[in-house]
């Protein structure tokens, strides 16, 4: 039975994920670990890049797909119960990623891409306002940049190598991950992992 198109992404299949992370021996230095963790990232970037697609192709409304990409943010942020800690760490930097995506798309649903910058400006931005400690701000800049990529720009990673570690770096990973969806919206088969 195929998946009704509505269904761009579920509970059942997050939890696969964060259940295979709880069965392995989680270590961020370790490329298969790095890989699943990603896997995870980007599986969920992909439903939201579907979501934008579904949007712009006709079959979604603007409401249908802002609804859409509240389910799968509220399936992909809600709280994990995960016992090992550097485990529970590692799928909230995921998780941290993931907001700027959630952010980025319904911006763009709302409001289409920004224009007053490129990627890259919108970024500096952002690390300028974490800075000061503007976090809101900083994650509205990385939301616009997000709509430049939805758009079709692209983001050069390196200038996520220019910012210090924090929030808007973590949004960085996120919005590559987004750029990959948008680009290779191919779904990420688990079974493919093993």
């Amino acid at each position: 039975m195929s998946t009704p198109p509505e269904a761009f992404y579920s509970e059942e299949r997050w939890q696969n994920w964060i259940d295979r992370l709880k069965a392995e021996e989680i270590d961020p230095e370790d490329e298969d670990s790095a890989r699943l963790l990603l896997n995870l990232q980007d599986d969920a970037a992909i439903a939201v890049a579907k979501i934008v697609s579904a949007h712009e192709e006709g079959d979604l409304s603007e409401e249908e797909a802002i609804e859409e990409l509240a389910d799968v943010r509220e399936i992909v942020l809600s709280d994990v119960e995960v016992e090992n800690e550097e485990t529970a760490f590692l799928i909230d930097g995921v998780q941290t990623s993931l907001v700027c995506v959630f952010a980025a798309a319904e911006e763009y649903l709302l409001r289409g891409a920004s224009e007053e910058a490129n990627v890259e400006e919108y970024v500096r931005a952002a690390a300028d306002a974490e800075a000061e400690e503007d976090f809101d701000a900083a994650l509205g800049y990385c939301a616009q940049g997000g709509t430049r990529i939805i758009d079709g720009e692209d983001l050069d990673v390196s200038v996520g190598e220019e910012i210090e570690y924090g929030f808007v770096a973590e949004w960085v990973n996120g919005l590559d991950s987004l750029q990959s969806a948008m680009r290779d919206p191919e779904v990420i088969e688990e079974e493919d992992e093993d």
